[in-house]
C-alpha cells in the first residue's frame, strides 16, 4: 500500500516515537545498575527493587489505564501516562537514596501502562494498513531495546544520574509532539468492563498461553535485571553489551520471528524460542567466563525476539474480539509474572551467582512441559497444527471443534 493513502501519517509516527522512547526508558537502566548500587550503597536485591516497583506497577495499572482509555478516550491517557513517565525519570536524576528511585520507577511504570494500554489499538485504529503500522510499532520497541542500553551506557560512564534525565528530556518533547499530532480513533469505542477482562481466564487456550507467557516474562527479566550485575563490567562496556542483546531481540522480532512463523506457525514459533532459551539459561549458569556469557546475552535476545513477535498476536487472537480487553487480560499476566524475578534474582544470587539462572531455568521448564501438554489448544483456538497432533486424539478434536474461530491479530 501506498504510504501516501495514510491520512493520520502524522499521529502514527507520533505514537511509535513514543513508543520507542517508552521501550528504551526501560533499557537505559540496565548499564547503570552496578553504579547506582555501588554510589548509593546497597545490595543487589535492593537495586533490583529498580526493576521489581517498575514491573509491578505497571502489572497493576493495566487494568485502569485500559477502562480509562474506554471512559476518557485513548489520547487523555495516552497523553498523561507519557507526562507521568517524564516528570518520574526527571526527579529520579536527583534521587539520593534507593527508597526515592524505587517510588519513582513505580510512577514511571504507572506512565508506561498508561501508554502500552492505549498505543497498539491508536495504531490500528488510526491506519489503513494495519500490517504495516504492527511492523512500524515492533521496529520501534525492537530499536527501543537496541538503543536504550547504548544510551544509559554512555551518560551513565558521565554520571547514574544523566541516563534518567535525559530520558526524561526526551519524554517531555514526546508529549508535545503526541499533544500536538496524535489523534483520537473516528469510531468511538464502547467502555471496558472489568468482568469482561477477567472472563478472557475462563478460555482454556488462552490461560494456556498465560502459563507459558508468565514463565517466559519471569525468566526476561531475571536476564535483564540480573545479568548486569553478574557481568561485572564497567559502564560503557555494560552498555555494548545490552546493545547486542537488544540488536538480537530486533533481529528475533523483525527478521525471523514473523517468517518463521509464516513456516511453521506462530505456536509453535514460540516453542522454539522458550527451548532457545531454556538452553541459554543453562549456558548462563555454567559459563566458564565473560566472554561466552556475551555470546550466549545475544542469543538469549535472539530467542526473547522470537517470542515477542508472537506473543501478543496469540493473545489477541485467542483472548477476546475486543483487543482492548484481550490486551488487557494478557499485560495482567505478562507483567505480573515479571514483576517478582529481578529482586528474586538478586536474593538468589547471595547463595550463588549461577543460582538465578537455575532458577530461572527451572521456572521456564514448567511452561515448557505445560506447552508440550497444552500447545494443540492454542493452536486450534489459532487456526494451526502443532507437529505432534497428529498423535494427540484430544489435539485432533480441538482443532475439528476449536472454541472459536481465530480474530485478527490486531
Amino acid at each position: 500500500m501506498d504510504r501516501g493513502s495514510e491520512p493520520n501519517r502524522s499521529a502514527i509516527y507520533a505514537t511509535t516515537l513514543v513508543a520507542f522512547l517508552a521501550i528504551a526508558g526501560i533499557a537505559v537502566v540496565d548499564p547503570i545498575l552496578p553504579a547506582i548500587g555501588a554510589a548509593i550503597g546497597v545490595t543487589a536485591w535492593q537495586v533490583e527493587l529498580l526493576f521489581t516497583a517498575y514491573i509491578a506497577v505497571m502489572a497493576v495499572g493495566m487494568i485502569p489505564a485500559t477502562l480509562a482509555s474506554g471512559r476518557f478516550g485513548f489520547k487523555p491517557v495516552l497523553t498523561t501516562g507519557v507526562s507521568v513517565v517524564g516528570l518520574a525519570a526527571i526527579l529520579a536524576s536527583f534521587s539520593n537514596d534507593i527508597v526515592q528511585l524505587s517510588v519513582l520507577r513505580g510512577v514511571w511504570g504507572l506512565g508506561n501502562a498508561m501508554f502500552f494500554a492505549t498505543a497498539m489499538v491508536v495504531l490500528v485504529n488510526l491506519a489503513n494498513d494495519r500490517e504495516w503500522v504492527v511492523g512500524l510499532f515492533e521496529t520501534a520497541l525492537g530499536l527501543g531495546f537496541a538503543v536504550g542500553p547504548l544510551i544509559g551506557g554512555l551518560l551513565g560512564e558521565v554520571s547514574w544520574r544523566l541516563p534518567f534525565f535525559v530520558c526524561g528530556v526526551f519524554m517531555v518533547l514526546a508529549l508535545a509532539v503526541a499533544s500536538r499530532k496524535l489523534r483520537e480513533p473516528a469510531t468511538k469505542l464502547p467502555p471496558v468492563k472489568v468482568g469482561s477482562i477477567f472472563a478472557t481466564y475462563r478460555k482454556p487456550a488462552f490461560i494456556t498461553l498465560c502459563v507459558v507467557t508468565a514463565a517466559y516474562n519471569f525468566v526476561f527479566f531475571v536476564v535483564l535485571g540480573y545479568t548486569p550485575l553478574y557481568l561485572h563490567l564497567d559502564v560503557i562496556p555494560l552498555g555494548l553489551a545490552f546493545t547486542g542483546w537488544g540488536l538480537g531481540l530486533a533481529a528475533g522480532i523483525l527478521v525471523i520471528g514473523h517468517r518463521l512463523a509464516h513456516r511453521i506457525g506462530a505456536v509453535q514459533t514460540v516453542g522454539v524460542a522458550i527451548a532457545g532459551l531454556l538452553a541459554c539459561m543453562v549456558l548462563f549458569a555454567i559459563s566458564s567466563g565473560t566472554a561466552m556469557s556475551l555470546v550466549v546475552l545475544v542469543f538469549a535476545g535472539l530467542f526473547m525476539g522470537l517470542a515477542n513477535a508472537n506473543l501478543t498476536d496469540l493473545a489477541l487472537g485467542l483472548g477476546s474480539a475486543d483487543r482492548r480487553v484481550a490486551t488487557g487480560a494478557f499485560n495482567l499476566v505478562r507483567w505480573g509474572a515479571a514483576a517478582p524475578a529481578p529482586v528474586i534474582a538478586g536474593k538468589l544470587a547471595e547463595h550463588g551467582l549461577a543460582l538465578p539462572f537455575w532458577v530461572g531455568f527451572g521456572v521456564l521448564a514448567v511452561g515448557m512441559l505445560t506447552y508440550l501438554a497444552f500447545a494443540h489448544l492454542m493452536a486450534a483456538g489459532y487456526g494451526e497444527r502443532v507437529l505432534w497432533s497428529r498423535w494427540n486424539r484430544a489435539a485432533r478434536d480441538a482443532e475439528h471443534s476449536p472454541e472459536e474461530p481465530v480474530g485478527e491479530a490486531y
